[in-house]
């Protein structure tokens, strides 16, 4: 490992250590509306908001936040989807110098309350859709002032705008209360100073977000990421993108701002690199395809959920996709067809990366346009070093056995919020500690083989969902596919799969068995299938295997 036998794979144009500035990361914004005033920052359903508009907004953003008393350090949660809003709240926040902390619209109240709890966030920027929810919570918080904003703040939106919170009548707004606590974005942005504020900070030292956890593995946790670690992320990203032009980049952005991965690869990038971002406030196929055929986006980051949606679509040869040259799939494992489906079908690549909010979230990536491995996740990024060690040890393994992946680079987190136990255990020596188990080959490819929690231990054996999934991936009459260990009186835990089918396809678990066992290990076969109409996804398209196990404990 202490070679870095990767580094012979990286491309010529792609060095092995960069300098990264130790700036605020809203010095992005400043820097390319200085450069490039007129060009189109945001495209939102027709409205084009361009880098100097953006600039001035996100000005009025953080006067506003100043004079409603927000300090450097304090926290700021913004609950939106992708909206220019989102954008300027963002960037405002992290000129004055206040922590972001990205909160999902779709929180039901218990998590709302948790995360502006746990991170004492003084100030709550939300969609007027909420404001029910956000009103019930408000009490058992310490928020002091809450700004309520409407898509229509920006545009007379077309009726057909879709978005999963329910809403009076049109489905886009929702009558608000105003008093001295609760205030309107429009109204004050259209009173507020446009005068930059530039706060001092210290960026290895100084948090630019708190990123909570999806609580996948407990209770959802703050990620302390500093304006260091996302600078570095972004430029790193860049780097690796090398083809990707100033001001000549337009970003299909589906995935949510408010994740880690839409957040550096579409907003922070496309923003260092003076591109267009195409916002959807959420990933509708139909919409979708249509934006791509309309706006010609070139670069697609996204979860393996939305490229098989529309590599599936019954009326994808409607549509030209041949504008995306650049795709990098993460938060899932991409099977192997969906990638070279989806690359006939563009013209563009399509390649699986790996990364984790700790760290900014990006380590690893498959090269784009030089040698890749299929059923990888690539490669480590400039300034980062991976290893695979045991994880009772901490000793590293040798190649190609499975350990726990650990990871060092300037985008590793500062810590857990509040949890200097949980971080100690997460950072040890300078090392991440990623909880997934993983391998690396002799050229120094690593392939993610499951997370350590939701290994299957059958009789001893253990067994990695992934490897049952990828399998069943391979049938072509499945669209998704979730493999998952239930209790079993002989072998303590069995695998279960549980099935979506391609529409109008059929099998059965006879037909399923016999396909594993021709691919699988006798142990690793499921003994249990459930067919499903759909399986329950997080916002990012990640298969959400606890439910499927809370769902079979309750039974």
């Amino acid at each position: 490992m202490s070679e870095k036998v990767w580094l012979a794979y990286y491309p010529e144009e792609v060095a092995p250590s960069y300098e990264y500035p130790k700036q605020n990361l809203a010095q992005f914004l400043i820097d390319t509306a200085e450069k490039h005033p007129q060009h189109t920052a945001l495209f939102f359903y027709g409205k084009k908001i361009t880098y100097e508009q953006l600039l001035k907004e996100t000005y009025q953003f953080s006067n506003v936040l100043k004079d409603l008393g927000v300090e450097k350090g304090d926290r700021v949660a913004i609950m939106l989807p992708n909206c220019p809003q989102s954008v300027i709240a963002y960037y405002g926040a992290l000129m004055i110098g206040a922590i972001v902390v990205q909160t999902n619209p779709l929180y039901v109240e218990r998590e709302l309350e948790h995360q502006l709890n746990d991170s004492e966030a003084t100030v709550l920027i939300a969609l007027d859709h909420l404001f029910k929810r956000v009103k019930n919570v408000l009490p058992k918080v310490e928020v002091r002032h809450t700004i309520f904003t409407s898509f229509k703040d920006y545009l007379p939106f077309p009726k057909n705008i879709l978005y999963p919170i329910k809403a009076k009548k049109d489905g886009l707004s929702m009558e608000v209360s105003y008093d001295q606590q609760t205030h309107s974005f429009k109204k004050l942005l259209s009173i507020a100073s446009t005068n930059p504020i530039n706060v001092k900070i210290d960026a290895e030292e100084d948090l630019a977000l708190l990123q909570y956890t999806g609580g996948t593995t407990g209770v959802s946790k703050g990620v302390m990421l500093t304006h260091y670690n996302l600078v570095s992320n972004t430029l790193q990203t860049k780097a690796w993108v090398y083809r990707s032009e100033e001001k000549k980049e337009r970003y299909l952005a589906t995935l949510p701002f408010f994740h880690v991965f839409g957040m550096t690869t579409l907003m922070n990038l496309s923003i260092r690199l003076g591109g267009t971002l195409l916002l959807l406030p959420k990933f509708d196929v139909d919409m979708t395809l249509k934006l791509i055929n309309k706006q010609k986006p070139t670069t697609f980051p996204g979860a393996p959920t939305m490229y098989m949606s529309l590599i599936n679509h019954p009326k994808i040869k409607n549509f030209d996709l041949s504008s995306i040259n650049v795709c990098i799939s993460g938060a899932a494992p991409l099977p192997g067809e969906v990638q070279e489906t989806f690359e006939r079908i563009t013209g563009g690549k399509l390649i699986e990366g790996y990364g984790l909010t700790e760290a900014s979230p990006v380590t690893h990536a498959n090269n784009i346009w030089e040698r890749r491995k299929l059923g990888s996740i690539g490669i480590p990024f400039p300034d980062t070093i991976a290893k695979v060690v045991d994880p009772e040890t901490g000793e590293e393994v040798e190649n190609g056995e499975v350990g726990e992946l650990i990871v060092q680079g300037p985008q590793v987190m500062k810590g857990y919020w509040k949890r200097p136990e949980e971080t100690s255990k997460t950072l040890k020596n300078g090392w991440l500690y990623t909880g997934d188990m993983a391998k690396m080959d002799d050229d120094g490819f690593f392939y993610i083989v499951d997370r350590k929690k939701d290994l299957i231990i059958a009789g001893g054996f253990n067994i990695y969902p992934r490897e049952v999934e990828e399998v069943l991936f391979e049938h072509p009459a499945i669209i998704d596919a979730a493999a998952v260990g239930v209790p079993d009186e002989y072998r303590g835990e069995t695998v279960k799969a549980y099935i979506v089918l391609k529409k109008g396809a059929t099998t059965d678990e006879k037909e399923l068995e016999t396909f594993c066992r021709e691919r699988l290990a006798a142990y690793k076969i499921p003994r249990i299938y459930e067919f499903r109409e759909s399986l329950p996804k997080s916002l990012i398209g990640k298969t959400l295997r606890r439910l499927l196990v809370e769902e079979e404990n309750e039974k």
